[in-house]
């Protein structure tokens, strides 16, 4: 059986996100994707409701978990027997951003690094672009998928409020 781990914070997770995970879920018998936990990090949303987002988002692809992590992605992939890290890449500047982390993961544990680029509609779209954006008051529905756009709103709504 073939496992794969899709490593990110997800915050929030976008329809470039479910891209990749879709993608790596046609190739891999399973898929892990791993809300990493950074300490020295305040996400919009928390750790739990983002692995209830990406639950939802990808309910339609039966060998896709999720679940959070701390500390190395590599020993994830050794707990969970897969060999293989899944990154999305939407431009160089990801590539040269991740390529020293999969060079230094595949001398860490031998664990290979899948880069896959993402559909070109979603190139120019990050997370913090995404959240930026909405708390600006534009329309951010092309990146998301429709809950977790409703989540985002409702979020950005209830910080304005209080």
């Amino acid at each position: 059986m073939t496992a794969a781990v899709c490593p990110g914070s997800y915050d929030p997770f976008t329809l470039g996100h479910r891209y990749v995970v879709e993608r790596t879920a046609a190739r891999f018998d399973r898929v892990i994707v791993a809300v990493v936990v950074n300490p020295n990090k305040q996400g919009m949303f928390t750790v739990d409701e983002r692995i209830a987002l990406i639950e939802r988002d990808c309910a339609d692809l039966p060998n896709v978990e999720v679940r959070s992590w701390t500390g190395l992605v590599v020993d994830l992939l050794t707990a969970e027997g897969a060999d293989t890290m899944v990154k999305g890449l939407r431009s160089e500047t990801d590539f040269a951003y991740e390529i020293p982390m999969a060079q230094m993961n595949r001398e860490l544990t031998g664990c290979e690094t899948l880069f896959m680029l993402t559909d070109p509609r979603f190139a120019h779209v990050s997370s913090s672009l995404v959240k930026e954006v909405a708390k600006l008051g534009g329309d951010v529905r092309p990146y998301l998928s429709g809950p977790i756009h409703d989540a985002l709103h409702d979020r950005i709504a209830g910080v304005r409020k209080a």
